[in-house]
Parts: structure tokens; C-alpha cells; sequence
């Protein structure tokens, strides 16, 4: 993602009536993207880069290396894959977008890739939050606990009690601007000796969870599309 907040692209097409609609495209989407000609000279765009979203023009072999490299890539979050081609379906793409390419098509396709990628930035961010709480392990022990970062998948927590890995904590949480302190169940998952942790969500009460989940998507901070999506 730019430091202006857009997703973004690595186009790879070396046909120019592909590039020329994609690119009205992603723009409609306020997409920034980078551009190469074939799959066999983009490896170091991918591997340097920090792209959102792969589209490309499918190439058999050479596009097929390229997708196994990018799900070897040493990053926790890969990015979404649209392939163009003239088949119905391409196996390890997340969309395909089949050919002949137009405006609606493309369009279609890229607000399927759109929500992909809100969701996985939702997922995989992370905001910070100075919440004290007092939780609960399973042997009934009660820690004073300061959260402070929570995303959909779990939070961050610092203690001045001892906390071990596989301990399970339960907690209430009071979201700034919500109405209600949501309740969670967690795991811790690793810990530092200076006194945090990292905990992933073992249970949340449904309810909660939509709290969660709106109070989560009201953070998120991405560039608005031109377009309604």
C-alpha cells in the first residue's frame, strides 16, 4: 500500500488492448500500479516490491513460475492474483478474468479483487489500543492486563504478572466509541521478557464479534475508489 493509502498493482501484459482497459480500470478503483511486459522479468518487481494485487495476462509456464514464486515469497501477507486468459478458470488464481477483456468485464472482476483485499487489509492490520482490563486464566488466576493492539485475529497485551505461551485469558474489552464492552477468550501465542505479549482469539461471543469486526472497518484507512463498489 502507497504512504497515501492505495492498494496497490503490479499489471503484467504485453498486449496493449489488455493494458489499455485495465488501466481505466484501476484507476476507477484508485489503484496505483506498476507495469511489466511478461511474467519472466517481473520475479524482482514481486520480490521487492509490496503490491496488493498481481493481474496477469496468462502466459502458461512462464505466468505458472512466476505464481509459484510468489507464494515462496518470505512475506506474511501475499498478495491477490487475477489472471486474464482465455480459459473459464485458472486453478491458482484467486479470480479470472476471461478474454476478450472489456470495461464491465474488467470492472466485475477487479470489485471481486477489491474486497478481497479490504478484508485481507482488515485482517492483517493491526491498531493500537490502550485498554486496561483484568483477565482470567484457566486456573482462575486474575491479571491485570493493558491491551495495547487489537486486530481481527487477536491483540497484544502487556502485564507485569508472568504470562506463558498456551496460557488461555478471558477478558472484557471496551472499544473507544462503542456502546458495550465486547468479551473475549485468547491464547497467548508468544511473549517477551519485558513484560507483552501476543494473543490470538480462541472464542468471541457472536455479537461481539460484529461489534469487533465494525469497530475494525471504521479503522480502516484505505484510499476511496471513484467509483461506487
Amino acid at each position: 500500500m502507497t504512504p497515501e493509502m492505495a492498494f496497490e498493482c503490479l499489471l503484467i501484459s504485453r498486449d496493449p488492448a489488455v493494458y489499455g482497459t485495465i488501466d481505466r480500470v484501476l484507476r476507477n478503483f484508485s489503484i496505483s500500479f506498476d507495469h511489466c511486459l511478461s511474467a519472466s522479468k517481473a520475479c524482482d518487481l514481486v520480490a521487492k516490491g509490496n503490491h496488493d494485487l498481481i493481474v496477469i495476462d496468462w502466459e502458461g509456464e512462464a505466468s505458472s513460475e512466476l505464481v509459484h514464486a510468489i507464494w515462496n515469497l518470505r512475506k506474511k501477507r501475499k498478495p491477490t492474483l487475477l489472471a486474464i486468459s482465455d480459459d473459464d478458470s485458472v486453478p491458482v488464481a484467486h479470480i479470472t478474468l476471461r478474454k476478450p477483456v472489456t470495461l464491465e468485464s474488467g470492472r466485475a472482476s477487479l470489485k471481486s479483487a477489491y474486497s478481497r483485499m479490504l478484508l485481507d487489509h482488515r485482517l492483517s492490520s493491526r491498531y493500537a489500543l490502550m485498554a486496561s482490563s483484568t483477565a482470567v486464566d484457566s486456573n482462575n488466576r486474575s491479571i491485570p492486563v493493558k491491551v495495547t493492539d487489537i486486530s481481527e485475529g487477536g491483540v497484544g497485551i502487556s502485564s507485569k504478572e508472568h504470562l506463558n505461551i498456551g496460557d488461555d485469558l478471558s477478558f472484557s474489552l471496551r472499544l473507544p466509541g462503542t456502546a458495550r464492552p465486547i468479551y473475549v477468550q485468547a491464547g497467548v501465542i508468544w511473549t517477551r521478557e519485558y513484560g507483552t505479549a501476543g494473543c490470538e482469539f480462541l472464542s468471541i461471543p457472536p455479537v461481539d464479534r460484529d461489534i469487533l469486526r465494525e469497530w475494525l472497518k471504521a479503522k480502516t484507512q484505505v484510499k476511496k475508489p471513484l467509483i461506487p463498489v
